[in-house]
């Protein structure tokens, strides 16, 4: 018996024993804030505020993180496979997704694996934007993992074994996996990325236990389904290839019963011709109910998008006072610039204030509408934000403590967008011609305005109840980061230049960094073991893991 299998033995008798009484249960997701040793959930609790109760790590003593240990994934695809995973911590265990789908056991203090199940994607899978995972979904024993050759794998957490995996789309034809799964109740719900590609999207649900399909939204209405008169093509035919793809987890008010997710753009891109009308529910918000998977409520923030704005950025709930009074609401940062509050139990629109530079629109209708004023020419339009946006699917962050949300941005960005023909082949890219950053001769810059072609990075904290921007940390370049905020008023985020920032939540300021040679494109988290608060962070190829020196 060799040294390698030897050693999975021995980690998998420990994770016997490290699991013998505990179970993830329905209990304990909702209810995570009691707990400040796990990290259960991909945003850290149904709420998506990535938020830690953890106090030990401060403002006063930040300044003395030091590098615990790192673990190195192992890379088949060259830049392809940033490491995007946020990991989850239960029980003592860190199981994280090294790209694009080896699952990892880690013990979380001392990086030593426990075990590693390397699944091995089909070749037809194919994906637009990288050969990316963003997480793990956790019940009872059970990890929860989307592949990108579009099948939804449970794993046993003790032993890294498959339970079962099931395909619930054709990866030929551009069908992928890439959001980390969300667990309610016995569902472990799901929806597939490859807008690009020409895909019809969905979001469904699959028995914990088994792996059965026990509902399915498709977020690109076809006939007889409400929202189908959005699409106003004369063939009636522009539905099929609609786009609608998910990345991002959502979110989920237990008290509701509502779950809330973000819809990416609609196909083709750049280009809508073939599809006229508002292309529901693409660029949407959408508010479902968990046990039948029908729609509540929606609110779409680009209608009949042209900018690939996909809306798949979190949605944050939070209880706070408006206007004199409590009320529940969804905030989002999304792509097209603009930041939103909608009242969560109704879709109303509360507030849209962008928060970088934007011309695409000139403001909103009384119904919370946005007035497009720009879109693609056959001349070629300048717009901003460009067609990155001003953020992405990176997780931003929000503290009940400062009352503020923190954003990772890319600021005052423009497109050069130029409308060509394109037609739909199975299983090829649906996408039109590609924006660029060329400045046309007929093109004028607005006046007294840093315009930056690729923009720079920036985390921003933004108070809700305003749209105010209150304060900026701005980066050398671009960030591809989330972010994790704590209860002792620290903000913790990074950017493509390798660096890892702790900040002040509540003014901005700089109080500590790490260089870890590589980008920072995952969502950090926090965890406290034996007394000691952990803070982990995915960068380059490698998981790192800091505390309070001695």
């Amino acid at each position: 018996m060799n040294n390698f299998i030897k050693s999975c033995m021995a980690g998998a008798l420990l994770l016997t024993t490290l699991h013998s009484q505990a179970q993830v249960t329905n209990e304990r997701l909702l209810h995570t804030a009691a707990d400040p040793s796990s990290w259960l959930l991909y945003h850290g609790s149904y709420d998506g505020h990535r938020n830690s109760a953890l106090t030990q790590i401060t403002p006063a003593n930040v300044s003395k993180l030091k590098l615990q240990w790192i673990w190195q994934q192992r890379t088949r695809g060259g830049a392809s496979e940033k490491f995007e995973a946020t990991p989850l911590l239960v029980d003592g265990v860190m199981y994280t997704v090294a790209a694009p789908n080896d699952v990892v056991a880690l013990d979380p203090l001392t990086g030593r694996v426990y075990w590693t199940l390397a699944y091995t994607p089909a070749p037809e899978a194919r994906v637009c934007c990288g050969r990316v995972n963003r997480g793990l979904a956790m019940h009872g024993n059970t990890l929860f993992m989307g592949a990108i050759d579009g099948h939804l794998l449970a794993i046993d957490a003790i032993s890294g074994q498959i339970k079962w995996n099931i395909e619930i789309a054709d990866a030929s034809l551009g069908y992928s996996l890439t959001v980390a799964p969300l667990v309610i109740g016995n569902k472990v719900i799901v929806g597939p990325a490859g807008g690009e590609y020409g895909i019809r999207g969905f979001i469904a649900a699959y028995d914990v236990e088994t792996g059965k399909e026990l509902w399915k939204f498709n977020t690109v209405p076809g006939p007889g389904e409400a929202g189908f008169d959005s699409w106003k093509d004369p063939a009636k035919q522009a539905w099929k290839q609609g786009g609608g793809s998910i990345w991002t987890t959502g979110s989920y008010d237990p008290e509701l019963n509502l779950m809330y997710w973000g819809v990416g753009n609609p196909g083709p891109d750049w280009n809508g011709d073939n599809r006229p009308g508002d292309n529901l529910y693409t660029d949407s918000l959408v508010a479902l109910n968990p046990d039948t998977g029908k729609l509540v409520w929606h609110y779409q923030f680009t209608p009949h998008d042209e900018m690939d704005y996909d809306a798949t950025q979190v949605p944050v709930l939070a209880d706070i006072n408006w206007n004199g009074k409590a009320r529940k609401v969804v905030m989002t940062a999304n792509r097209n610039g603009v930041f939103y509050v909608l009242d969560r139990t109704n879709g109303s629109f509360l507030l849209g204030k962008p928060f970088v530079s934007v011309n695409w629109m000139s403001g909103f209708d009384k119904k919370g509408r946005p007035i497009r004023v720009l879109g693609p020419t056959e001349a070629g339009t300048f717009i901003m934000p460009n067609n990155q946006g001003a953020t992405n699917w990176y997780p931003p962050s929000y503290s009940p403590q400062t009352g503020l949300f923190y954003v990772p941005t890319w600021m005052d960005t423009y497109s050069v967008y130029t409308k060509r023909p394109v037609s739909y082949t199975a299983g090829q890219q649906y996408v039109g011609a590609f924006p660029t950053m060329t400045m046309p001769a007929l093109s004028v810059k607005p006046a007294n305005q840093r315009i930056h072609e690729e923009g720079y990075g920036a985390i921003q904290a933004i108070d809700p109840k305003t749209g105010d921007v209150v304060w900026r940390h701005e980066m050398t370049d671009v960030t591809d980061s989330g972010v994790l905020s704590t209860a002792s008023n620290l903000v913790f985020a990074g950017g493509r230049e390798g660096f890892f920032y702790a900040l002040n939540a509540k003014t901005g300021e700089e109080l500590w960094r790490a260089n870890l040679g590589g980008q920072v494109a995952s969502g950090p988290i926090s965890y406290q073991l034996n007394g000691k608060q952990y803070i982990a962070v995915s960068a380059g190829s490698g998981l790192f893991v800091f505390a309070l020196e001695d």
